[in-house]
């Protein structure tokens, strides 16, 4: 068994349930794990960030191996998932704990999503611009259980609201099969 480097991703669009699917399955992926960043209340609860008084984003945190699946392409799936260009909310899901927010951990990855950022506000992909923030990476937070790959535990409930919320729709009216 060969020695892996694992490193840490982080990416905030929306309601976590939806952001998990998207990255579960790749190759070198080891997991993809919902909760909760970016805020002042240590160890805070759904109940506590729904309120919108925690300061935390909705997020999931992938740990996956770079000599598997590049950091940038995790971006470019991560662009795929989301509306960058709506700073309020993700959806049907407003308020800042459903921000748009690719976290960093380093400068690398910060150059990356820069770069990429750039490279999607020049593609004429979208008319307004891309608001993502790109940020540095603080505590995360798992979240509760029932929360965690919720799209296999609650299938009919996830494909209802991803499709309910308007992220399916966006999703292929923008990006197709793509």
């Amino acid at each position: 068994m060969r020695q892996t480097n694992l490193k840490k991703a982080t990416f905030a669009g929306g309601c976590f349930w939806c952001m998990v699917k998207p990255f579960d399955s790749l190759p070198g992926i080891e997991s993809v794990v919902s909760g909760y960043t970016g805020g002042h209340v240590k160890n805070p609860t759904y109940e506590q960030v729904t309120t919108g008084t925690t300061g935390h984003t909705e997020a999931v945190q992938i740990t996956y191996d770079p000599e598997l699946f590049d950091y940038a392409e995790l971006v470019e799936i991560y662009w795929r998932q989301t509306d960058p260009t709506d700073a309020a909310g993700q959806f049907a899901d407003r308020g800042d704990s459903y921000r748009p927010v690719i976290f960093y951990h380093d400068e690398e990855q910060k150059e990356i999503a820069e770069a990429s950022k750039e490279a999607l506000q020049n593609s004429g992909k979208f008319n307004a611009p891309i608001v993502t923030s790109i940020e540095p990476a603080e505590p995360f937070y798992e979240a509760e259980d029932y929360h965690q790959d919720f799209y296999k535990k609650n299938s009919a409930h996830y494909n209802r609201y991803s499709h309910g919320s308007g992220r399916a729709g966006f999703i292929q009216q923008t990006w197709g099969n793509e």
